[in-house]
């Protein structure tokens, strides 16, 4: 056999050892600065991790400056924070930077625990887990109602009837224990304005509530109106107030307007009745008359009748002529001294 067919293997066996160490060269090459940025801090990633973060399309340089953010802010003693957990999160399609900065955030104020756990599943339910955090560090202001609605005050109106017109600041922090399922800042507002419109509603008089403009911030944070709601109110203060309409008075009128129509309409009902009843009393007089006139016309016949009859003589219907003559006569001059007087 000749002798370069018995070399060729070795050639191809070299080859293919050749082509293996440039790979594994470059392969080092593109993560050797995470690596030995892992390796100087600490941060516990190795070379088949990275490997292993691309093959599964993880961004190998988020993952390793996340891991050694954390590890130089001195979260390593969270066990569950592993570089295993690191890409678990990142596939899930959640901000690891931002977890981990939170983290950091709540570590440094000293006043919120918050673990790696509970920090990503706030940032998977689609919070800002780091403005969460910094919000509760550093308390947020809320305007209510907010300047950028279509009314700029809210409006109340004591037992007197008197409006007053309150503009108010809520100040609140986050609350991670209800952050996940939380009402958000406009369930605040809104139980806010009612506690205020309530508060206002149960005084006296206006001039109580102007006296005593901390009476409805008492008595609204009273009701405990942060529960079931990813905030917690740590104050209420009335930024402004001003006297409004004279509600109940204008009610009043509009009241004693509406009374006025209806006695109207009544009167007007009673008038109206009365004329159709008189227009009946004329009619039923006219009647009664042509019945008059009826029976007058029959008295000539009857006269006629008797004197056929022979029930009616000369001198009775002369006497009864004196008789009719007489009544006429009175009856004038009794006309004549009633016109008179």
């Amino acid at each position: 056999m000749p002798a370069f067919l018995t070399g060729a293997p070795l050639l191809v066996v070299g080859f293919i050892a050749l082509i293996a160490v440039v790979i594994a060269f470059a392969i080092f090459a593109r993560f050797a600065r995470l690596w030995v940025q892992s390796v100087m801090t600490g941060a516990g990633v190795g070379m088949l991790d990275l490997m292993r973060m691309w093959f599964r399309k993880v961004n190998p340089t988020v993952i390793t400056r996340t891991k050694i953010m954390a590890v130089q802010a001195g979260l390593d003693d969270d066990e569950e924070l592993t570089t295993k957990a690191l890409e678990a999160h990142y596939m899930a399609g959640g901000n690891v930077p931002l977890v981990i900065r939170s983290m950091i955030a709540a570590r440094k104020a000293k006043i919120i625990e918050l673990s790696f756990r509970r920090a990503t599943a706030i940032d998977l339910a689609g919070r800002n887990i780091l403005e969460a955090v910094q919000t509760s560090v550093y308390p947020r202001v809320i305007d209510c109602p907010p300047q950028t609605g279509k009314r700029l005050t809210l409006d109340a109106v004591a037992k007197n009837g008197i409006q007053l017109k309150v503009k108010a600041r809520v100040t609140v922090r986050a609350n991670l224990d209800q952050l996940i399922g939380g009402a958000t800042e406009e369930t605040i507002v809104a139980r806010v304005g009612e506690g205020i419109v309530s508060a206002i509603g149960s005084a006296e008089t206006h001039a109580e509530v102007l006296a005593n403009p901390d009476r409805i911030s008492r008595a609204v944070l009273a009701r405990k109106l942060d529960s079931q709601t990813a905030f917690e109110i740590v104050s209420i203060d009335i930024a402004d107030i001003d006297v409004g309409d004279n509600i109940g008075a204008r009610l009043q009128a509009d009241q004693a307007e509406a009374d006025t129509r209806v006695a109207r309409a009544q009167a007007e009902g009673r008038r109206a009745m009365a004329v159709s009843q008189e227009q009946e009393y004329i009619a039923s007089i006219e009647q009664n008359r042509a019945k008059l006139v009826e029976a007058e016309a029959s008295i000539p016949k009857a006269m006629a009748e008797a004197f056929r009859t022979g029930k009616l003589g000369i001198l009775d219907y002369y006497k009864l002529k004196n008789v009719q003559a007489d009544t006429d006569m009175r009856e004038s001059i009794a006309g004549t001294t009633s016109n008179r007087a």
